[in-house]
């Protein structure tokens, strides 16, 4: 299923807010797979601030990386490998091989140093590959406009 199509069908739910949080910090896709680059996007959000599932999954990791606490929830049904996607840093409230519906609370904010000030960092993988998470968030659908007047 094309990527696109899959997340029409998701329908998924920003990991923070009500209101739409601020995006702090965008996705810069590295060159290679080794080298400088932003894998994810930074949204605003104050410490202990609950983090939701975006959409239905089961969580695959909940726990530290490099003295952060990380959560990784995979989504069923998106392909292969399927799409996993990625917070920290977080306090998670699941444990690894919790099943969870879109909006249920899995984690909340930990202070953290990714961020100059206070954020949640959201990352979006297919394997290996990392993609902007922004592309699974609810959109307006687009309009076309007549031309000339």
């Amino acid at each position: 299923m094309h990527l696109t199509a899959l997340i029409l069908t998701l329908g998924l739910l920003w990991p923070v807010g009500p209101p739409l949080p601020e995006i702090l910090r965008g996705w810069q896709p590295p060159p290679g797979p080794y080298a400088a680059g932003h894998r994810g996007v930074d949204l605003a959000a104050p410490p202990e601030t609950l983090v939701v599932a975006p959409v239905a999954g089961t969580v695959t990791f909940a726990g530290p990386v490099g003295g952060r606490g990380v959560l990784t929830l995979t989504l069923p049904h998106s392909g292969a490998p399927p799409l996993r996607t990625t917070f920290s840093p977080v306090t998670p409230l699941v444990r690894t091989g919790t099943r969870v519906a879109a909006g249920t609370p899995v984690a909340r904010v930990a202070p953290g140093t990714h961020c100059p000030e206070s954020c949640l960092h959201w990352g979006l993988l297919r394997g290996d590959r990392y993609l902007n998470p922004l592309l699974l968030t609810p959109r307006a659908p687009s309009r076309l406009l007549p031309v000339g007047g």
